[in-house]
């Protein structure tokens, strides 16, 4: 019996050893493969899009000032017209009557205050002699002095008579492109009659638009220039209806003095060139409100962003392979990717795939450095 039991004993110890021989020689397990990359660096413009419409930055209703029958119009409707230009003409022969009335009752009234200064001057020297009573020479004053007035009365009566002929011609107060006429030749006009024509002008366009405050803070708009003439740090980009980008960049050329308490937003306007008149008022547009000036931003591809109860993170390659947490801020996304605006440098190699098995301090391998 002990024979056999030695024996049974030799074969179990056999086996034993040769499962220890095979469980020894099991390599460990494999690292994580993965994909690795450099972060990029790209000039970004932050901004943003907003809807609007554009507006004249003059625009007027063109109205009579004095009463008369229309005599002529001398323009074209719908067509370009310069400052100073006529385009309706009342009958003048009225209001001109009026002048050479005016100019007859200066006259008159000079006449009138040489006599009495001959009245007066005379009255003057004999008041001392006793020739003439004081009730006599007060009276000589007092008349010296009406006809001072009527001379004054006549020449404020010509210079109205002449601000009403004037107003039988009616010009344009700006360049700009004038409407069709609301009259025809030999209506009766006058203030009470209602617009004319319009006249807006076109060249600057102006379109306005509501920015948050946040992104007014984002974008660093707080003034204008000391000469008032637009913001320096942002430009403004119009986009058409028909998808295409408009050649003029603009500029922010008034920001609103208090935030709307119901929407959050600050109003704006910005002023764009228009020398070929693509642009007329009332026409929609997209506008983005965009950095005046590039600045760098790292942007690593969407996939390598991962989010857990702590945030958004990305695995950065370190010495020796071995991957390494960042906790990171996010930035807008852009066809370049998303942009980090915190947690990564302008060095790092994120890892973009395989991620599923990489934790923090884990050694991996590449998938270009495997054999």
């Amino acid at each position: 019996m002990n024979k056999k039991l030695m024996i049974a004993t030799l074969i179990s110890s056999s086996l034993l050893v040769g499962c220890g021989d095979k469980l020894s020689g099991q390599s460990a397990p494999m690292s994580p493969l993965v994909a690795a990359q450099p972060v990029t660096v790209i000039d970004y413009q932050q901004g943003k899009q907003y809807v609007g419409r554009t507006e004249a930055k003059e625009d007027v209703a063109i109205t009579a000032q004095v009463s008369g029958y229309l005599q002529s119009r001398t323009f074209n409707e719908g067509e370009m017209v310069e400052k100073g230009q006529l385009l309706f003409e009342i009958e003048p022969a009225a209001y001109e009557a009026r002048v050479a009335s005016a100019k007859a009752a200066i006259a008159q009234a000079e006449a009138t205050l040489k006599r009495a200064d001959l009245d007066w001057e005379r009255g003057k020297s004999l008041l001392p002699k006793g020739s003439i009573s004081q009730s006599e020479y007060d009276r000589l004053t007092a008349e010296k002095l009406n006809a001072e007035a009527q001379l004054k009365s006549a020449k404020a009566q010509l210079n109205s008579a002449e601000i009403d002929l004037s107003y039988t011609k009616i010009t344009a107060p700006f360049s700009g492109r004038i409407s069709d006429s609301k009259v025809s030749i030999g209506d009766l006009v006058s203030a009470s009659s209602g617009v004319l024509t319009t006249l807006v002008s076109l060249d600057p366009m102006q379109t306005s638009f509501n920015v948050s405050e946040r992104q007014r803070l984002e974008l660093g708009i707080d003034s204008l220039d000391g000469a008032g003439e637009g913001s320096n740090d942002v430009e403004v980009i119009l986009t058409l209806t028909n998808g295409e980008e408009y050649e003029h960049v603009g500029k922010v050329d008034f920001i609103g003095n208090r935030i709307d308490l119901n929407t959050g937003t600050i109003a704006m306007r910005a002023s764009f060139p228009n020398p070929e008149e693509a642009l007329l008022p009332g026409q929609h547009v997209q506008v983005f409100l965009r950095e005046k000036d590039p600045v760098q931003r790292i942007v690593i591809p969407r996939r390598a962003v991962q989010s857990d109860l702590e945030g958004d993170f990305v695995m950065v390659l370190v010495d020796g392979n071995v991957a390494e947490r960042r906790n990171v801020v996010l930035g807008p996304q852009t066809e370049h990717g998303i942009i980090i605006s915190k947690g990564v440098e302008k060095d790092d190699v994120v890892l973009t795939k395989g991620l599923q098995r990489v934790r923090n301090g884990v050694t991996v391998r590449l998938e270009d450095t495997e054999a």
